[in-house]
């Protein structure tokens, strides 16, 4: 008799044993089974990729390793190029089928997967991919996504496996570390990984954490802890987006009437629906990630000061408010969203910096890199979607309002912590020690506003406008709103 046939659960940005379809399905198929993670050489080094993105992933797959042993099979990991893996199990391990997640992920993994896809039909591999979110491939319209996304969240969970049957013989491999990957050190640190990481964020959130969330997340001094922080878990999927869908609708069950809870829970449904509502965009539209929604944009901004760019990446453009972002993003890969919205604002009409390159420092920042989310959020952000109003913000304003004693800014920018109060946000005013406003804020936003403006006219004179509105739009306000 025989070998029998083998079936590999590919995980990608799904790195958990609960509510996986895939993984489920396959275990009920009765054969034995390779939970597989392929370290990819090209996507860990790609030019969005930071060393640290990779040791938040290596603290994901340490436990998921061994909640798949708990259930009779570990999780298996090779380091190299997905088809080259996969090939190299299949003569080894008769492999006749491959189940995965569907992945909306940046230009590498779509080019990755299309390459997967050819090479199981050329091996007669089964080759089967389930949603793991609200994101729709092959969407035809967005008249219907908000009732898809309800529908899909309301889906109800699935456990966990109760047996998986192993392969026997197969080497598991080692979980690489980022030097064993050839990625260089770095100090920024990582947010634990793991669903059970997940799991007590959640439960702190809950618990105490959300309370004034919808006021409270705007300052980078109380969104630190308000926010709920589970964003890089719904990136590498060690909780789904369903999960937190679900636990957040029990939760809010068991509030009485009048519960100010409520109001935070709210305002962070809707921010569940907006996840998926982007991401969406770069399924539909993957040249999003390297060309602008309104392509009149492409070309206009030009990278012709590296010194600025510089200056902007490292945190040392004069105005306290940003640079005390970036360096606490540099050093943490987190930030508020209003401050992100800030930081991508200023690269883009103060400096006059193309949203390709600011988006690239930032992916690379942020732990929680999602790049439908992201690549989305970076043209919004810097008025290349030609759809949505211009978000110019003032950064001293910006200081004033969301960090009013200078607290945030004396943490993270240590040359302004004798600085009075009443002279921390005013770019110029804080010392010798510091360097002066690199740009002057209102000339630049006038002239950036106003070539903007000047090109958006245009696109919407050619209909490109109106395209990208049909194609991208939101066409009702999220669930929690009509509720």
């Amino acid at each position: 008799m025989g070998k029998p046939d083998v079936t590999i659960v590919w995980f990608k940005r799904d790195l958990r044993i609960s509510d996986h379809r895939p993984l489920l399905a396959a275990a009920e198929s009765g054969g034995p089974i390779i939970p597989l993670y392929i370290a990819e050489p090209s996507i860990c080094t790609a030019d969005d990729a930071h060393p640290a993105h990779w040791d938040f992933v290596r603290s994901c797959l340490v436990p998921l390793r061994d909640d798949l042993a708990a259930i009779g099979a570990p999780l298996v990991v090779r380091v190299g190029e997905a088809v080259e893996v996969l090939e190299q199990l299949r003569l080894a391990h008769r492999v006749c089928r491959v189940v995965a997640h569907e992945e909306t992920g940046n230009a590498l993994t779509y080019a990755r997967d299309r390459a997967v896809l050819a090479w199981a039909r050329a091996n007669r591999v089964e080759f089967g991919e389930a949603p793991s979110n609200a994101v729709v491939r092959r969407l035809s319209s967005r008249d219907d996504w908000s009732a898809v996304w309800r529908a899909r969240m309301g889906v109800p969970v699935v456990d966990a496996p109760d047996q998986l049957i192993p392969v026997d013989g197969i080497d598991i491999g080692p979980i690489p570390t980022g030097v064993e990957l050839g990625l260089a050190t770095h100090s920024r640190e990582i947010q634990p990984g793991g669903t059970a990481a997940a799991s007590e964020l959640w439960a702190s959130f809950v618990r105490e954490r959300h309370h004034g969330y919808q006021t409270r997340l705007s300052s980078p001094l109380t969104a630190w802890d308000t926010c709920s922080r589970i964003s890089p878990h719904l990136t590498y999927g060690t909780v789904s987006l369903r999960q937190i869908e679900q636990r957040l609708q029990r939760a809010k069950g068991r509030l009485g009437k009048g519960d100010p809870s409520g109001k935070a829970y709210r305002a962070f449904g809707e921010r569940l629906h907006w996840h998926c509502h982007f991401i969406q965009k770069l399924e539909d539209e993957p040249s999003i990630e390297h060309s602008s929604f309104v392509r009149d944009f492409d070309d206009v901004r030009q990278l012709d000061d590296e010194a600025k760019a510089e200056a902007w990446r490292t945190g040392n453009t004069g105005y306290p408010m940003v640079d005390a972002c970036m360096r606490a993003l540099n050093a943490t890969g987190w930030i508020n969203f209003r401050m992100r919205a800030m930081l991508v604002s200023f690269a883009s009409y103060d400096l006059w910096q193309p949203w390709r390159s600011t988006g690239l420092h930032l992916a690379r920042a942020f732990t929680d890199y999602e790049p439908g989310i992201h690549w989305s959020q970076v043209q919004m952000q810097s008025g290349t979607t030609g759809i949505n109003a211009l978000r110019m913000y003032d950064p001293t304003k910006q200081a004033i309002e969301h960090d009013p004693d200078g607290e945030f800014i004396r943490q993270w920018v240590p040359e302004l912590r004798d600085v009075s109060t009443s002279l921390i946000h005013q770019p110029g005013l804080a010392g010798a020690n510091y360097p002066p406003p690199i740009v002057d804020h209102a000339a630049a936003v006038r002239r950036a506003g106003a070539e903007v403006q000047r090109i958006k006219k245009r696109a919407q004179a050619t209909g490109r406008t109106a395209e990208v509105l049909e194609r991208h739009g939101s066409r009702r306000p999220p669930p929690s709103r009509r509720r």
